[in-house]
């Protein structure tokens, strides 16, 4: 009997073996723009716009899940809005009263703030003043935070269930306290705060948390599947072991408890170098791990995170989207991606075919029609 996309993905989260390797990568803005040449401000600012782009670029590649990376989308920034102006080079430029924003087809909006916010020292921190109780944002790069509009956080949820019914796998994305932190501090702050400040530290993370969680539980309420858990800066590159075990661990594995306890999957999406730390991400409660990059972006090899995990967490991942997808002459790219499909077949009880991060902006629509293509060939169970 042949599987809908929705069952597939899901007896991989499970740790089961479907009738063939899900295919699910997650997409950057960038890409989603490349892709679809929308107007860059309405796919950014219009949650119908974002959710219609969703939909159509999986089924266009052929995948089997949705994530849907921004929600809460406000209907009112137009009311913020002091001018907006189309640029001699297709782009455009909308000023407000404290950031200007350039909208392109290339990637994330640029953001430029207009008075920068003080850089706040640990010690000065006073809980109910500086952190919120309810999170209102998306810290999601350099200055360039996503406003949530905190009456109407999930409406996106069900635009896209209503186009996808049972037929994908659809999933959700919060962000851990960590990045949080890290954006309130600044990074070298936060980073030294953790070394010189550890308890303040904590009570600030423990604030974050629990607005973060209240967020995850109630989007547990929508049509989804599973809740990523978006934490980039848990990695080798920014903290040790020890500090992830103290300032990141116990945080998310409250939130993702919380998420495993209303029926759906969590998974932990860290970038870079995480091969010293995947048996401390196990203690988690997490349903499944995302990245895992490969050398040279990252330290795992997907053979030994199996044999280290592969029976405690699914995998989703880790095709190389710079150096296999972007770069990558067709023989290596497709040679990449077939180790990748045998391993996962051979070695995971649960295994996910995916972009080990976001697919790079730049990537073909050739490319991503080629992993389609692999699973088909290659891909059965």
């Amino acid at each position: 009997m042949k599987l809908t996309s929705k069952e597939r993905v899901n007896i991989a989260m499970n740790l089961n073996k479907p009738d063939r390797v899900p295919l699910m990568c997650q997409f950057s803005i960038g890409s989603m723009l490349q892709q679809l040449k929308p107007d860059p401000v309405e796919f950014w600012y219009n949650k119908k716009v974002f959710a219609e782009g969703l939909v159509e670029l999986c089924k266009r590649f052929k995948f089997d899940g949705i994530l849907i990376s921004l929600h809460g989308h406000s209907e009112n920034w137009r009311k913020e809005l002091v001018s907006q102006e189309l640029l001699d080079d297709g782009k455009q430029k909308l000023i407000f009263n404290d950031r200007t924003e350039i909208h392109s087809l290339n990637d994330l909006p640029l953001v430029t703030i207009q008075k920068r916010k003080k850089t706040l020292d640990i010690e000065e921190i006073v809980s109910e003043v500086d952190i919120p109780s309810v999170i209102d944002y998306i810290p999601v790069s350099n200055n360039l935070y996503f406003k949530l509009d905190t009456d109407n956080l999930f409406e996106i949820f069900d635009i896209v269930y209503q186009k996808v019914g049972e037929e994908y796998s659809i999933h959700g994305e919060i962000t851990s306290p960590f990045d949080y932190f890290l954006d309130l501090l600044g990074y070298q702050n936060g980073l030294i705060s953790l070394i010189m400040s550890p308890e303040k530290s904590k009570s600030v993370l423990e604030k974050f948390t629990n607005g973060i969680l209240d967020i995850a539980v109630k989007m547990c309420e929508k049509n989804i599947d599973a809740i990523k858990i978006s934490s980039p800066f848990a990695g080798m590159g920014f903290i040790s072991p020890e500090q992830y075990e103290e300032f990141v661990l116990p945080y998310e594995k409250k939130i993702i408890s919380a998420i495993r306890k209303k029926g759906k999957h969590a998974y932990i999406h860290t970038c870079g170098s995480i091969g010293d730390r995947l048996e401390l991400m196990c203690q988690s409660n997490a349903s499944g791990l995302e990245c895992l990059d490969p050398p040279p972006i990252g330290n795992v090899d997907l053979s030994d995170a199996f044999k280290r995990i592969g029976n405690e967490l699914f995998i989703k991942g880790n095709i190389d989207s710079v150096n296999t997808l972007l770069f990558a002459d067709d023989e290596k790219a497709k040679n990449d991606v077939r180790q990748i499909i045998e391993i996962g077949k051979m070695k995971g009880k649960g295994f996910i075919l995916s972009t080990a991060c976001s697919i790079a902006p730049m990537v073909s629509k050739e490319r991503l029609f080629m992993l389609s293509q692999m699973i088909e060939k290659y891909g059965q169970y």
